[in-house]
């Protein structure tokens, strides 16, 4: 039986590539101290804006709308 602790995030980031939001849920292991050990090979390309706990629903980010603008005319 394994004794590692995980912990399912959304990771909120910006591709090294692309000026648009991008977020995904992912499983991490947590380390001794209790602070997430994200590999390095996750972060590469990355800039990574924010980490929240669990899955979380992202309605719409900086520069999105809501609804399409068909919904609102």
């Amino acid at each position: 039986m394994s004794d590692i602790n995980t912990k399912a995030v959304t990771v909120m980031y910006y591709d090294n590539h692309s000026l648009e939001l991008q977020h995904e849920v992912q499983e991490f292991a947590v380390n001794h101290n209790g602070l997430l050990d994200i590999p390095d090979s996750f972060k590469q390309e990355k800039s990574i804006i924010a980490i929240c706990e669990g899955m979380i629903d992202i309605l719409n980010t900086a520069g999105d709308r809501a609804f399409p603008i068909q919904a609102i005319a």
